[in-house]
């Protein structure tokens, strides 16, 4: 069934036979492969814009919204493009002071305000970290933006990638504070509309700023949707979401993961699976967007959002299953 004959809001019924019987002939193995994971909840897979397998294994349907986790990263990476893309920014190499200098708290160290958004995006910004063990204190603060911008810095801004939700924070609250809109207006207005998927609120900061970098919620339908228009380039549906060089560029490796491995761009992991170039949007728990251009395939996965998903674990399950499983069955 073509993407664009489907209806991707969150409350729409999704008409499911017709994915399984495709499952049952060119993604048997897959699907099969997903079953035997007990952290997976639900697999969409499109290629050449048509599904071709939508299962939800366990948790909700695939047109249910779920909490994505970092996978909001990624969408908040979108943003940023989009707003450069409209000139409410005027570029990447723009400042924290040029952007939004109300935001930097008056004891911060002299650099920050001239950290850009280019180190915000792909976490290059040298602050202290704000996720692993310490999120926690992050989120318990009275200003989460103050908090993260008054963190030591431990390395030079641009330098080593220091995965950091405060990071992506920071950039949601700039934006928002220079387009003089909240980030789930941006989000509605600049993705969830020319792509007909449902945004739903999601959790805000004691002063009002929604958490930029996780907790966002799509269903499994909307993240394929999000998907297809970044490996289409930026367009879905003949409309163009994004322009064609924001895309390319964010799928460009500009820093490296310590952690998994896998090159970071603009919101994306970068690497390989079973031959294949891939780029990966990337979520606690296994919430995961995968393109895989040389395939024209989209494969979303989401998993149960309060178990962890590391690279030796889990995550390295879902690997294999796109490496070994999905992109051999899609050849």
């Amino acid at each position: 069934m073509p993407l664009a004959r489907r209806a991707f809001l969150a409350g729409v019924p999704a008409l499911a036979l017709p994915f399984r019987l495709k499952a049952q002939t060119r993604f048997a193995a897959t699907l099969r492969a997903a079953e035997s994971l007990s952290q997976l909840h639900a697999i969409v897979i499109a290629r050449g814009g048509e599904i071709q397998l939508s299962e939800a294994l366990r948790g909700p349907a695939v047109e249910r919204a779920v909490n994505v986790k970092s996978v909001s990263k990624t969408i908040v990476a979108a943003l940023t493009g989009a707003a450069i893309d409209r000139q409410v920014v005027p570029g990447l190499q723009a400042t924290l002071a040029e952007v939004a200098p109300g935001l930097i708290p008056d004891d911060a160290d002299p650099r920050v305000g001239a950290l850009t958004l280019e180190n915000l995006v792909t976490m290059q910004a040298g602050l202290e970290r704000t996720s692993g063990g310490n999120y926690g204190a992050w989120v318990s603060s009275r200003n989460w933006v103050d908090y993260a911008l008054t963190r030591p810095f431990v390395a030079e801004p641009g330098g080593r990638m220091l995965y950091s939700t405060g990071s992506f924070h920071i950039l949601g609250a700039a934006l928002a504070e220079a387009a003089d809109a909240t980030l789930l207006e941006l989000a509605r207005d600049w993705i969830g509309n020319p792509l007909n998927v449902e945004i739903p609120p999601w959790t805000r900061d004691p002063q009002g700023f929604y958490l930029g970098g996780n907790e966002m919620a799509l269903s499994p339908l909307a993240m394929l949707r999000f998907g297809e228009m970044y490996r289409q380039g930026g367009t879905i549906d003949g409309t163009r979401v994004l322009s064609a060089d924001w895309v390319r560029r964010s799928l460009q490796p500009l820093t490296r993961s310590p952690f998994s491995g896998l090159g970071y761009g603009y919101g994306w992991f970068v690497g390989e699976a079973g031959g294949e170039s891939i780029a990966l949007a990337r979520g606690y728990g296994g919430q995961i967007i995968c393109l895989v251009p040389g395939r024209e395939m989209t494969v979303v996965i989401t998993s149960d959002p309060t178990q962890p998903a590391r690279s030796e674990g889990y995550f390295g399950d879902l690997m294999r299953l796109i490496g070994e499983t999905i992109v051999p069955e899609a050849a």
